[in-house]
């Protein structure tokens, strides 16, 4: 599923319809440049889940988890270097836990991204637009891809 998203607000948007679709059990991976709409994505997700808090990205704490409808983990991995850092994390309790766990700049720590995922890509075409491909890698997520085009 491909979007071009003229305005953070469109961005902001679609981050929180897919937030009200997610479940526990979730990742959702989100990649692109610096300045590309991560973190606003990752707010409005977090909104979507129910969360009230603010949402700030977790750069230098590597995880901040949040309480919505389910428990959010909200990872930020710019600055992991070796994989066996995401292991002293004890990553795989998020993964594979009761919430739903957002990982921005996935690709550094890929090799132990879940099979069962949604990947999002964030392409900055200028200074208002986005590109945003969304691909799901199970049937659950293609289910919350169709449920948003429908919207």
């Amino acid at each position: 599923m491909k979007i071009i998203s003229n305005s953070e607000q469109k961005t902001y948007d679609l981050g929180y319809n897919l937030g009200e679709f997610l479940q526990k059990g979730d990742v959702v991976c989100l990649t692109g440049d610096l300045g590309a709409g991560k973190t606003t994505l990752s707010k409005a997700i977090a909104k979507g889940l129910g969360v009230e808090e603010c949402v700030t990205s977790p750069t230098f704490t590597i995880i901040h988890e949040y309480e919505g409808r389910v428990p959010l983990y909200h990872f930020d991995v710019y600055r992991i270097g070796e994989i066996d850092e995401m292991e002293d994390l004890g990553y795989e309790e998020y993964f594979y836990g009761e919430g739903v766990c957002l990982v921005e700049w996935a690709s550094q720590i890929e090799e132990i991204i879940p099979k069962e995922h949604l990947w999002i890509q964030i392409t900055k075409i200028d200074d208002s637009t986005r590109e945003i491909e969304i691909t799901g890698s199970s049937n659950h997520f293609d289910n919350i891809l169709e449920e948003l085009k429908a919207l």
